[in-house]
């Protein structure tokens, strides 16, 4: 299918490995220009090394006060398509969850996303065509007690994108959400990742016993794979999504039992 983005500027953060890297490359390889963002330059160095057509990277922390501007310089001053897909999230008790980590949920999933959107907007609207998609999760939908300022954050990042949705889309400004469900990424694989803090440990095999155990509690019947959800961000970011706006798109194997 063709995308009709080709030679569009597009920026994914979080892009240095698991959906952010599958979503560059995939936008890449429908012709885009990708700029991928992530904090660790090694990361971004063989990142971009596997990444088709335009790419070029962008070590930075997204949170630095001045990351949105420097993102927007680091593009030439001009954002069409923004994935917003920077995160990390860790499992333990509700009552263990300092305070200060609430904050910083919020900062990387909230206020990170809202001033890369406010620096990307001027050229959108003024060309009456944008695209962003902020990764959000099905814990945004379905809370979790194991994961709370993250459920928490994650749900503010789906009001975020509505009331940018609503005030932009008759712009051409498309604002849009996607809910992945448990995914084979690095934040779930890597040692001490999600895998090993539900209960495994870092031996590799130990860590797909959990996977699996997570994913046939799916009605799919397992977790997803980065290219999945990448998919649906590709969609989304495209010229075939040209009705589509304020939607939180669930795509986690039918995890949440709604129907929205």
């Amino acid at each position: 299918m063709d995308l009709g983005i080709a030679g569009r500027s597009c920026v994914v953060t979080g892009a240095s490995r698991g959906i952010g890297l599958a979503t560059a490359r995939m936008l890449g390889e429908a012709g885009a220009e990708v700029l991928l963002v992530s904090r660790d330059q090694d990361d971004l160095d063989a990142a971009l090394a596997c990444c088709p057509g335009s790419a070029a990277a962008l070590s930075l922390d997204v949170t630095a006060p001045d990351a949105a501007e420097r993102i927007l310089e680091a593009s030439g001053g001009r954002i069409e398509i923004l994935v917003n897909n920077a995160g990390t999230a860790r499992r333990r008790e509700l009552q263990d969850v300092p305070e200060a980590d609430w904050y910083a949920a919020f900062e990387l999933n909230v206020m990170a996303p809202k001033r890369l959107i406010d620096a990307a907007l001027p050229a959108m609207v003024e060309a009456g065509w944008g695209r962003v998609v902020n990764v959000s999760s099905s814990a945004a939908k379905r809370p979790s007690p194991a994961m709370a300022e993250y459920s928490v954050a994650k749900a503010g990042q789906l009001s975020l994108s509505r009331v940018y949705a609503d005030r932009y889309a008759g712009d051409g400004v498309l604002v849009n959400a996607i809910c992945p469900g448990p995914t084979r990424t690095e934040m779930w694989t890597l040692p001490g990742g999600l895998a090993e803090q539900a209960g495994g440990s870092g031996e590799p095999e130990r860590q797909q016993e959990v996977l699996a155990s997570i994913g046939a509690k799916r009605p799919i019947g397992r977790v997803a794979e980065a290219e999945e959800i990448a998919g649906a961000i590709a969609f989304l970011c495209s010229e075939r999504a040209s009705y589509v706006a304020g939607a939180a798109w669930s795509v986690d194997g039918g995890s949440v039992p709604v129907i929205i």
